[in-house]
């Protein structure tokens, strides 16, 4: 996703990135979930469980909850919303947090689980 996501910036194409950069975060999220043998169905399910689990504790930063819902903001809005124009800045800043946070996510499942992540 987060591969997906610099193309598209390449592309100048914003929208598309901006979901893409979330969905790197989500799918991140969902792979330390699915490891504790837990999934939802629901967006908001994943994120309230990971905030829940994860950063409230700070097993990991707890300041990534405010990028994931900056990130589901830009994406829900760069989806749906026709009038809705993210700036080049807001994606680019989305896309670097983005790539922050699954190499936090990465480091963190390899402490736990070995290199083998």
């Amino acid at each position: 996703m987060l591969a997906s996501a610099k193309r598209d910036m390449d592309a100048k194409d914003y929208a598309s990135a901006n979901n893409r950069a979330y969905y790197a975060i989500f799918h991140a999220i969902r792979a330390v979930l699915a490891l504790d043998g837990e999934d939802y169905k629901k967006h908001s399910a994943v994120i309230a469980r990971f905030t829940l689990n994860y950063l409230k504790p700070e097993i990991l930063p707890r300041e990534y909850s405010k990028l994931i819902s900056n990130a589901s903001l830009i994406r829900n809005r760069s989806d749906y919303e026709d009038f809705y124009i993210c700036s080049v800045a807001d994606t680019n800043a989305l896309f670097t947090r983005a790539e922050s946070f699954c190499a936090e996510v990465e480091k963190y499942l390899a402490g736990r689980y070995g290199e083998e992540t």
